[in-house]
């Protein structure tokens, strides 16, 4: 995978993970329906997304850091 694509890809998932951690808004938006409880584990989902990718994107930021000085 080319460096600019994977730092792409991780700073937008990183993007998502973030909106993905508005799950209280989420939840209150859902508890009007009753299902409130059954998303009380997505937090831990959204958190670990965001982790992820947001070393992705270190990661890719690291290689064209590299690139460019050349070493």
């Amino acid at each position: 995978m080319d460096n600019r694509t994977l730092l792409k890809t991780g700073i937008v998932g990183a993007i998502i993970a973030t909106l993905l951690c508005a799950t209280p808004l989420l939840l209150v938006l859902v508890a009007a329906v009753g299902l409130s409880a059954w998303l009380a584990w997505f937090d831990y989902l959204a958190f670990a997304a965001l982790i992820l990718f947001a070393g992705v994107a270190g990661y890719a930021l690291l290689l064209l850091y590299r690139r460019k000085r050349g070493g």
